[in-house]
């Protein structure tokens, strides 16, 4: 019985395959003819994006082989690398996820720094971890500088004074902040 549900499960993901070729063949064939759509998709910078535009124009190419079907195939809306880029100098910030003693954030930066004199002093642990572009930080007690890449994490210990000294102009930094209370 297992090989039999394997078999149509192999013909179905077959079935979706060769739906997608057919929608990528006609994708390609109104690019021939179409030359502001052809911009639009050299614009796009990563395949969610491709998806997107792709489906906007009624293709739907966003399955890969064996990906289940979704409830109406929306394509994912939860992408934390697709959020708006705030205005030059700003912060965004979203809560993710929190629970009784700690919180889990999304933070977009846009060529951000504090201001003169500005210290965070908070009484939650910090960890930060960079996804997308660099930041630098001074720390103090003792003095310190981390300067942060895509992939960088750092905890910073309740009370342990430190600022946000520069993040990245466009496509900006993007980090991720788990805050908790002894």
């Amino acid at each position: 019985m297992q090989r039999g549900r394997s078999l149509v499960m192999a013909e179905q993901d077959l079935l979706l395959f060769l739906d997608k070729v057919a929608q990528l063949q006609k994708l390609v064939s109104c690019l021939d003819t179409d030359q502001e759509r052809r911009q639009s998709l050299a614009g796009c910078s990563d395949h969610n994006q491709v998806v997107a535009l792709a489906r906007s124009w009624g293709f739907e190419i966003g399955r890969r082989w064996g990906e289940p079907s979704t409830a109406g195939d929306i394509l994912c809306a939860d992408n934390i690398f697709r959020g708006p880029l705030p205005a030059p100098g700003h912060d965004h910030t979203d809560t993710l996820a929190e629970g009784a003693a700690w919180r889990l954030m999304l933070i977009r930066s846009n060529a951000s720094c504090a201001s003169d004199g500005e210290w965070i002093d908070s009484t939650e642990s910090l960890w930060m971890l960079l996804l997308r572009g660099s930041a630098r930080l001074q720390l103090r007690d003792p003095e310190d500088v981390a300067d942060l890449s895509a992939g960088d994490h750092l905890m910073i210990p309740s009370h342990r004074r430190y600022r946000l000294l520069r993040t990245d102009p466009p496509p900006g930094t993007l980090r991720l902040e788990l805050h908790w209370r002894a």
